[in-house]
């Protein structure tokens, strides 16, 4: 689906020899002008929000001249697709890019960090940006494609985790594909409820009885 020739389209997941789920990331491919404007993006984002966010305004966060701009990008929209990719491979490495050999300790991990008792600034105003960009992906399917690639990432992290324990007899013969669409959406409602409302507990309650369905339904 990153078939549009750009070099930052976004990063892999792939399984080693030894199993291990690694993700490349591949927004270092990205020029250092490039760059610039993402962050640049991301800032007037968190100030402005997507109603109001012009290109203006992100050069003023640049410090540079809007041709800067113009000269990688034709458009908000087009900017904010590339955008969406680096942002991609950004809360992607909030996991820890690499899992490792152990599925029970593994999963924990992925549902901590993605779901963890307090959000750090610069997590929450990632989560925030993505959140305010989501409402493009229900008229734009260029916006569409790559909150699909957030899902379609993650899962695939969750799945070949499950995958891997059921094979090792650390988990049940369930089906990996089906377990890590429900903890997909638990997490992904969480994080919703947390950015959107004030209810400040849901996450931790949301975050513990994950961990409850792993221990009942999961663990051989």
């Amino acid at each position: 689906m990153c078939g549009s020739g750009r070099p930052g389209c976004g990063g892999t997941v792939a399984t080693n020899e030894g199993g291990t789920v690694q993700v490349t990331d591949n927004s270092d491919t990205l020029g250092a002008t490039e760059k610039e404007i993402m962050y640049a993006t991301h800032q007037a984002l968190v100030k402005s929000g997507y109603a109001k966010l012009s290109i203006s305004l992100i050069s003023d966060e640049l410090d540079k001249a809007k041709s800067t701009i113009y000269h990688y990008y034709d458009s908000k929209d087009a900017l904010l697709i590339e955008f969406l990719k680096f942002s991609i491979d950004r809360f992607e490495s909030t996991i820890n890019t690499t899992i490792g050999d152990h599925p029970k300790e593994d999963l924990d991990h992925i549902i901590t960090t993605l779901l963890p008792s307090q959000l750090k600034k610069e997590k929450r105003q990632l989560h925030c940006v993505l959140v305010t960009i989501s409402p493009q992906a229900l008229e734009q399917e260029a916006f569409r494609e790559q909150f699909t690639e957030i899902d379609n990432r993650l899962a695939t992290i969750i799945e070949k985790t499950v995958r891997r324990g059921v094979r090792t007899n650390v988990f049940r013969d369930v089906d990996p594909a089906q377990e890590a669409e429900h903890i997909l959406a638990v997490i992904k409602g969480t994080m919703y409820t947390r950015l959107t409302t004030n209810r400040e507990t849901a996450a931790v309650r949301a975050r513990d009885s994950l961990f409850s369905h792993i221990d009942s339904h999961l663990m051989a």
